[in-house]
């Protein structure tokens, strides 16, 4: 008797413990999973960039924020929906959500005008602003040492900028100005609203942009192309993804970790520029970004020195 062949499916070999091992040390490590964070969000922002070309801010916050909520979903499934409508301050939360679209709607239309590593960087000049108005809006004391790094962060904005009389004719210098506001009032309501779930905090961001981006997008509706289809719906699943990582990296580590790593979006948003728009930035630009790092990191460490360690999401534009 013929002995019958056996055929059997060739498999793919097990991972070695120590290929295993190297994964999951890099899945727990918060500087890598945030500086990944990081590149999603300025990879969010590059294909945002792209895409105002062609259609209106409205249109792309409208699709985005769908993008959003359809992988939100799922999350909002497992936790329920009684969380978000059981809210702390709901006025709070309405302001964030409006403020929270009016700022993305302003920075989508700023890098239509400018480029992204210049817009990045006004953009990070946020904590600055926030220092400056935190006696302010906040009743928190401001010593004199952190007063000289508010100043030497105007300073920057002020070298990156290049004021000029023709400058305050221009709209992108005029909608620049106004998103950092927006910007910065964003992350001090984000003070008052800590012990909300962040799922509820994105969910309703993403909620009103759908109703805002539809309202103007009926006024100025391109119909997309299959690719630019798939880009608008990228721009919400890749700030999803960018919000889990940092999230994660703030379980991993402290925000005094994390926080700094934000400026790393500088370095992409001038990588991508000069890759994808053939942007190069200026000496003026390099100087005014350097003192504002300088000043946003002094900030930072101060506040920590101080003992604020409070665990908050560092301050990233989108």
């Amino acid at each position: 008797m013929v002995a019958r062949p056996t055929f059997r499916f060739s498999r793919r070999p097990a991972m070695s413990p120590q290929h295993r091992s190297f994964l999951t040390s890099i899945a727990k490590n918060g500087v890598i999973v945030a500086l990944l964070g990081m590149l999603l969000f300025a990879l969010n922002d590059t294909m945002g960039k792209w895409l105002v070309a062609t259609y209106s801010v409205g249109q792309v916050v409208l699709l985005r924020s769908l993008a959003a909520l359809i992988v939100l979903a799922p999350f909002v499934w497992w936790m329920g929906w009684r969380p978000l409508f059981t809210v702390e301050k709901p006025r709070m939360q309405v302001a964030r959500a409006v403020i929270s679209t009016t700022e993305t709607m302003f920075f989508y239309a700023a890098v239509f005008y400018l480029p992204l590593a210049d817009v990045m960087t006004y953009w990070l000049a946020a904590p600055i602003y926030i220092a400056a108005l935190s006696p302010l809006l906040l009743g928190e004391h401001v010593g004199w040492r952190r007063w000289t790094a508010i100043g030497v962060g105007f300073l920057g904005v002020v070298v990156a900028l290049q004021p000029s009389p023709a400058m305050f004719q221009s709209p992108a210098a005029a909608i620049s100005i106004i998103g950092t506001c927006f910007f910065a009032f964003l992350l001090i309501s984000g003070r008052s609203l800590r012990n909300t779930p962040d799922t509820v905090l994105v969910f309703w961001q993403n909620a009103v942009g759908v109703v805002v981006g539809l309202g103007f997008a009926l006024f100025d509706w391109v119909t997309p192309s299959p690719r630019d289809l798939v880009l608008l719906g990228l721009l919400g699943v890749v700030a999803m993804t960018a919000h889990a990582l940092i999230n994660r990296a703030l379980k991993l580590t402290d925000a005094s970790v994390v926080a700094p790593l934000q400026y790393t979006l500088l370095f992409w948003a001038i990588v991508f520029g000069f890759i994808f728009f053939g942007d190069l930035p200026t000496v003026p630009m390099l100087i005014g970004a350097a003192l504002i790092i300088a000043s946003g990191l002094f900030i930072f460490f101060r506040e920590q020195q101080l003992g604020k360690k409070d665990k908050v999401l560092p301050a990233i534009p989108e």
